[in-house]
């Protein structure tokens, strides 16, 4: 038996299986919740740890539960909500269905997981939370309006309770990432955007191991990447509007 048990939600790929693999290095047993269950299949099969895997889609407003009720007897001593969606496009334009999945995948569950696991940690006086988010958090995103409000209903969430969280032995950290070398891009079909035209695209490991530093070391907030952060410092101070006409621009087509 390692040290406990890790629960990551996204685990399939990109930053949540590198954070994933952080955790089993670390010698937690892992539960791995995503979609597609062959790449969690294989990812569990890399990992020198003890692994369950959990097929869930979270636009599913009942899947939480399921999940909960699935990982019931282990205690979850790490929580790692990393699942999330971007939809692209006028949002006067897109399909409602998808943007509402994106609202379930990217708030609502991730909201409704903390929810659930957070009583027994806080009974245990002990209990690790990292929620990832975005620098999309920090600024209006004209093109992707409900992805960039998603990320900052996380941030501000995610702040809120580790506040909250103060004196109990449990801990909540928010993880911010620029632009970050997954398959996100893309599966959202915004592979195309000037966002992805410069130079600072991260490695997902990379951002992993901030994410999970930051959370082992159990800090509210972090931002991947020292150009990212003077970049959010920045954006602090100037005027939302210019803010979203910047990033119109990053996020039309690079064509």
């Amino acid at each position: 038996m390692g040290k406990g048990a890790a629960l990551v939600t996204g685990a399939s790929s990109g930053i949540g299986a590198e954070l994933a693999r952080l955790c089993a290095g670390d010698g937690y047993d892992l539960i791995l919740v995503a979609r597609r269950a062959g790449r969690l299949r294989e990812l569990a099969a890399s990992l020198k740890a003890s692994v369950r895997c959990i097929t869930a889609d979270l636009s599913d407003s009942h899947a939480p539960e399921a999940i909960y009720e699935d990982a019931r007897g282990v205690p979850i001593d790490i929580l790692i909500n990393n699942a999330g969606i971007a939809v692209r496009g006028l949002f006067a334009e897109t399909d409602w269905s998808a943007q509402a999945s994106l609202l379930q995948i990217n708030m609502v569950a991730p909201a409704h997981l903390t929810r659930l696991f957070l009583p027994d940690m806080v009974r245990r006086r002990s209990g690790r939370i990292l929620n990832v988010a975005s620098t999309a958090a920090f600024v209006p995103g004209p093109f992707m309006a409900t992805y960039y409000a998603s990320k900052a209903f996380l941030l501000s969430f995610s702040e809120a309770i580790a506040n909250e969280l103060k004196g109990t032995g449990v801990t909540a950290t928010v993880l911010c990432p620029g632009p970050t070398r997954t398959e996100f891009f893309q599966a959202a079909g915004i592979e195309d955007s000037n966002l992805l035209q410069g130079g600072n695209v991260m490695a997902a490991a990379e951002v992993a191991r901030i994410g999970y530093r930051a959370m082992m070391q159990g800090k509210a907030q972090v931002i991947a990447g020292a150009r990212n952060r003077w970049m959010m410092r920045g954006a602090r101070l100037a005027p939302r509007t210019m803010l979203a006409e910047v990033t119109r621009r990053l996020n039309s087509s690079g064509k």
